[in-house]
């Protein structure tokens, strides 16, 4: 066996981004089945704030954040899958091949999710998102719609991803949770160690994420 360290490769900043991203996704399903729409429309901003400093940290955090650093080709995921009932080492630094378009795909739905949800309505609860007043109401129905499709869509997806974790622990021997929460993976002396960016940048940019979301939503 390869001589192995603990290595971290999970910022404080991703790791959080994630807990609270289930967290407010959660809150969001449970607060519009209860009718708690104001409440709803928050942690909806919340969400949208999150994912815009996903975004942004996506390129300028650390290397394990960066979409450079683990979206790789469609071809190298499909190889990636192909090897998935392979029982060996977890020597992945972040994402795996697979995993990175999991990631860009629940991201891209969460911002779609969050932008129809500033301008959809419901007829039946008389609630209207918090700029629906800047466009018709043809439209606005539209777009409720494509809301209402989305989160089916991203129901499906977040099954996918826990449906990932089991078949990863169940047929290669991978935890891929407790990298997640701890930060750090058990990994070869001969990997390098990421390049991990101070959490107070990560702080400096959601707290602008969350201020361009709340002007938006109040002063528009």
């Amino acid at each position: 066996m390869p001589k192995t360290r603990k290595v971290a490769i999970w910022d404080a900043p991703i790791r959080l981004f994630h807990w609270c991203l289930v967290l407010l996704i959660l809150a969001c399903w449970i607060t519009e089945s209860l009718g708690w729409m104001p409440l709803h429309f928050l942690c909806g901003e919340a969400v949208l704030a999150l994912i815009l400093f996903r975004v942004v940290w996506g390129f300028v955090g650390s290397d394990t954040a960066r979409f450079g650093f683990f979206l790789r080709s469609p071809a190298e995921a499909l190889r990636h899958l192909a090897h998935l009932p392979r029982r060996e080492p977890d020597t992945e630094v972040g994402h795996n091949a697979a995993g990175g378009w999991m990631v860009l795909g629940l991201l891209g739905l969460l911002l779609v999710q969050t932008l129809t949800g500033l301008f959809s309505n419901d007829d039946d609860s008389f609630t209207e998102g918090p700029l629906k007043h800047m466009i018709g109401k043809e439209l606005s129905d539209r777009i409720s719609s494509v809301h209402e499709l989305t989160f089916t869509l991203i129901e499906i997806a977040v099954a996918l991803h826990v449906l990932a974790i089991v078949v990863y622990l169940v047929l290669k021997g991978h935890i891929l949770v407790r990298p997640m929460i701890l930060g750090t993976k058990e990994l070869p002396d001969t990997i390098s160690a990421p390049r991990l960016v101070s959490p107070l940048a990560a702080a400096a940019i959601l707290l602008v994420c969350a201020a361009i979301v709340a002007a938006a939503v109040r002063l528009l």
